[in-house]
């Protein structure tokens, strides 16, 4: 049997899966029913109340990034559901990706990274779950103008049923900053295909002359006649 075939027979049994262009492995969820919604929800309060976090929240972003199915997988390898990287579990002591299928690991460490990342940006809850998306780099290097749609759909997504989860943190500001940002996203890709698709030479600007040059002569601009004014003021005198 080759050597790529059996490997392919093994890594699922490990928690992995190669991807069709055999450049990426991805996890594998265990052969073991995943919790119910219903049983998700009750692990929330508890683990979320440790953290500090808002239960509303919590919810929001799991509904965002698993709609609570503990044995999702991403396309780029995020596992579970707070759909946590692999990368960003080891930095909370979870080196082992099978765990993050755990519906109560998983939960322990997003939370425990959600509460991070509001006491990083003083509990903005835009900028939170901004970075939550598309990571603490992004949102640091662009000063938290973050304009992938993804990102910005994302994050109004959250703040949506955060608030219909009955959250009670201000949100409207973080909303018209993501709506003026998809705004100014829109705006941008206009300009880009202005520059692709319109014609240079529509855009060349040629001054001609509207006077020849016996016309300029100096002589046919002479001070006239003094003109008397059309009204004088009668002084009396």
């Amino acid at each position: 049997m080759p050597l790529l075939l059996v490997l392919l027979l093994i890594l699922p049994s490990a928690g992995w899966c190669s991807l069709s262009d055999g450049q990426r492995l991805l996890p594998v969820a265990p052969d073991v029913p995943r919790p119910s919604r219903a049983e998700v929800e009750a692990m929330v309060p508890e683990i979320a109340k440790a953290r500090g976090v808002e239960e509303a929240l919590v919810l929001a972003v799991i509904a965002a990034e698993s709609n609570f199915n503990a044995h999702a997988v991403s396309h780029a390898g995020a596992v579970g559901l707070m759909q946590l990287m692999p990368e960003t579990a080891a930095d909370y002591g979870v080196g082992s990706v099978e765990s993050l299928f755990d519906a109560r690991t998983n939960l322990r460490v997003g939370t425990r990274h959600l509460k991070r990342l509001l006491n990083k940006y003083d509990n903005d809850y835009g900028r939170a779950v901004m970075a939550y998306n598309a990571g603490e780099g992004v949102v640091d290097r662009t000063n938290s103008r973050v304009t992938y749609l993804e990102t910005l759909n994302y994050t109004e997504a959250v703040l949506l049923q955060y608030v219909r989860n009955g959250g009670r943190a201000p949100t409207q500001a973080a909303l018209r900053q993501v709506r003026a940002l998809r705004g100014m996203r829109h705006a941008g890709g206009a300009r880009r295909l202005m520059k692709r698709y319109l014609d240079p030479s529509l855009l060349s600007l040629k001054v001609k002359p509207t006077l020849d040059l016996p016309s300029l002569s100096p002589r046919l601009h002479e001070p006239g006649p003094a003109s008397r004014p059309m009204f004088e003021l009668d002084t009396g005198r």
